[in-house]
């Protein structure tokens, strides 16, 4: 499956990133363009939501088997996945306020 997704990303990638290859010599001469922090803007926040969602699935996978394999502790891991996710979930925002300062807002 990997050896499908891993072209067609690559594919994408190129798509979005030539265009502004090319146009990026009129935005010098013309002195205007949108320049990188957009793209690198997009790129930060895409991958921290990514990373985030990954985790907290899996955060929230390991916890419901802790929880089947030991219900007795369920209380005391419940706890420590809030926490986890709380984390995660704070990491996806500081990429956001990271988007911002890049993109000068």
């Amino acid at each position: 499956m990997l050896k499908r997704i891993f072209p067609a990303g690559a594919l994408a990638a190129l798509a979005l990133l030539l265009p502004n290859l090319a146009l990026a010599e009129d935005a010098i001469k013309t002195g205007g363009g949108a320049g990188w922090g957009h793209l690198s803007a997009a790129i930060a926040i895409g991958l921290a939501a990514f990373g985030g969602a990954l985790s907290q699935g899996r955060t929230a996978v390991a916890a419901c088997e802790g929880i089947a394999r030991n219900p007795g502790a369920g209380a005391s891991i419940r706890a420590m996945a809030f926490l986890a996710l709380v984390l995660i979930e704070s990491l996806v925002i500081y990429a956001l306020v990271i988007a911002f300062v890049i993109n000068g807002k």
